[in-house]
């Protein structure tokens, strides 16, 4: 039987044996070279190491739009000066005042020699990166030798954060092993610390899957070290996660019908558990979890909805009880969208915002806590998150059944399969910025149409004259030529049709991001069982990483699965 329905542990118990070497530590800091100086106020100025460090890293971000933004670089140099001597202090005390083009200049040279190394050299560096995977990368579960997700500790460097967060630029500092909790089984060749250090604590905890864990210092959040999506461990519980999806489907309705009569419930709270379930269900927001204050970014999800981040009309666009909002959600990710709603919805939402200030809680009564508790009672294993999981996964099945068409070529199902795969990616709202890239690729690609174009005008002028030779000889080696022509147009029509393709999906595509829901949110057997059904070769849809982490689908889905 495949690995991933291996017997099943007692209890919250996820392992009996668990050994490995402990995180892998970035190297230390190397400095400049001598000739690579930093200037202030137009004068070279030599750094303590401590503070040349930092000056490295805003060095090498020049180029990048973060240290263009106001927010960044103040963070950057408050938390910059933390850290500097007490004559840097008096010295450094102006952001604009310093010149760090030298210094991004030798790591952009650096980079680029790296780029032109001989192939042997590549080869070399190639097999040290493989030793230290294969030395630091796997650990020993039950007897299987897994590999680990991220088993390098994040190098320090300047925060970037996503969106427009509120601590970009801030000193995000070296992880020592004395910062590090090591998780393993008590009988396990226990990991040593790096000479000259020491483990912060080292447990044996088989009721958690992490294999070393630490504070993070810009967000107070803990990171850990996790087993690779491939594992059996995290492809089991991604399986699992698909199934109380489809067992959703099964209740979907009786849930809907519930929460519609709960519209009309005499108990406000319940109400306002009703419409926030509704914009759940039919929006797929996510929860919106009680944040501790200050702590992060002022995100909110659902339940966290403030009375700003609505605007009730009941006329807009010719469409009726529309709902407007605006939002930052997760990861400072802007949420706009005007949806028509139920009457009820809106003469409800028009009730909660009655008397409250812009700042008050929509859902003043709610909690994610209380709303999960009400999801368990209708299903076992149900949470607000789950119905995000199952409409994803259905939109994808519905969408790639009205959008494929069985004549297309490869070419052309796969444009429709990407269609679908952005019907998902709009609904999460999963935005990307466009690529710093994108205008100069779809040049380059404008180019190749036009070439492709001319070629394509060229063959039918040589088809018309092999066409028109054949008329006056009628020789059978005229003929001949003919087929010849016409096959060299079909061809290259097929490549301009190919080209176009691309074209439409480079377009649409700049501004969504595809991968969040295809690793996420949609079960893969949907994508499985649409190549097997279409013969689309897995690999298109699915990169070498995508296909160890799904092998479970691959394996386990036949032409006819039905989410």
């Amino acid at each position: 039987c495949p690995r991933w329905e291996e017997e099943k542990k007692e209890g919250g118990v996820k392992w009996m044996q668990l050994e490995h070497r402990g995180p892998y530590f970035v190297p230390l800091y190397e400095p400049l070279p001598e000739d690579v100086q930093f200037y202030y106020d137009g004068k070279p100025l030599k750094l303590s190491l401590a503070t040349e460090e930092i000056a490295t890293f805003y060095a090498k971000m020049l180029d990048h739009e973060y240290t263009t933004k106001e927010i960044f670089q103040n963070n950057f140099f408050h938390d910059w000066r933390k850290e500097m001597t007490s004559e840097e202090q008096e010295i450094i005390k102006d952001l604009d005042k310093c010149d760090f083009r030298e210094i991004h200049k030798y790591f952009v040279d650096k980079n680029e020699a790296r780029k032109a190394l001989p192939k042997e050299e590549k080869q070399k560096l190639k097999e040290e990166a493989d030793k230290i995977q294969e030395e630091y990368g796997y650990c020993i579960l039950d007897g299987h030798r897994e590999k680990i997700g991220n088993f390098k500790t994040e190098p320090p460097g300047l925060f970037r954060g996503r969106g427009e967060h509120p601590k970009m630029g801030m000193l995000k500092k070296r992880i020592m092993p004395e910062d590090v909790i090591i998780n393993c089984s008590r009988d396990s060749k226990i990991p040593e610390p790096p000479e000259g250090h020491r483990w912060k604590e080292v447990r044996f905890d088989n009721t958690v899957t992490w294999l070393a864990s630490w504070t993070e210092n810009i967000q107070n959040t803990l990171k850990y070290i996790m087993l690779n999506p491939s594992s059996k461990l995290k492809g089991e519980k991604d399986w699992q996660k698909y199934e109380v999806a489809r067992r959703l489907k099964g209740v979907v309705h009786k849930i809907r019908a519930q929460y519609r009569k709960d519209w009309k419930s005499k108990e406000i709270k319940k109400r306002q558990r009703a419409v926030a379930l509704y914009f759940i269900d039919k929006l797929a927001l996510r929860a919106g979890n009680e944040k501790e204050e200050g702590e992060t970014a002022d995100t909110v999800g659902c339940c966290s909805l403030r009375v700003e981040h609505i605007q009730l009309h009941p006329q807009l666009d010719g469409q009726e009880h529309v709902v407007e909002f605006d939002f930052l959600g997760k990861d400072s990710v802007r949420y706009y969208n005007k949806v028509s709603v139920e009457k009820p919805v809106f003469r409800n939402l028009q009730l909660f915002m009655k008397n409250k200030d812009p700042a008050d809680d929509l859902f003043d009564q709610l909690t994610t806590t209380f709303l999960n508790k009400h999801l368990q009672h209708l299903m076992d294993g149900l949470t607000a998150k789950v119905f995000r999981t199952y409409n994803a996964s259905i939109t994808l099945q519905e969408q790639l059944k009205a959008l494929t068409n069985p004549e297309d070529n490869v070419a052309g199902k796969l444009l429709s399969y990407n269609r679908a795969n952005r019907a998902v990616a709009i609904l999460c709202n999963h935005q990307r910025s466009i690529p710093k890239t994108f205008a100069r690729s779809m040049q380059v690609l404008q180019e190749k149409i036009d070439a492709k174009k001319k070629q394509v005008e060229e063959a039918q002028e040589e088809l018309k004259k092999a066409e028109d030779e054949f008329e006056d000889t009628k020789d059978a080696k005229a003929e001949a030529n003919v087929e010849k022509k016409k096959k060299l147009l079909k061809r290259l029509e097929e490549q301009l049709a190919k080209l176009n393709v691309q074209a439409t999906d480079k377009e649409e595509n700049k501004q969504i991001a595809l991968g969040t829901s295809k690793l996420n949110y949609l079960d893969p057997r949907i994508s499985v069982a649409w190549c097997k059904k279409f013969g689309i070769p897995i690999e298109r849809i699915y990169n070498k990483t995508q296909r160890e982490k799904f092998a479970w689908a691959i394996d386990m889905a036949g032409e006819d699965f039905e989410f």
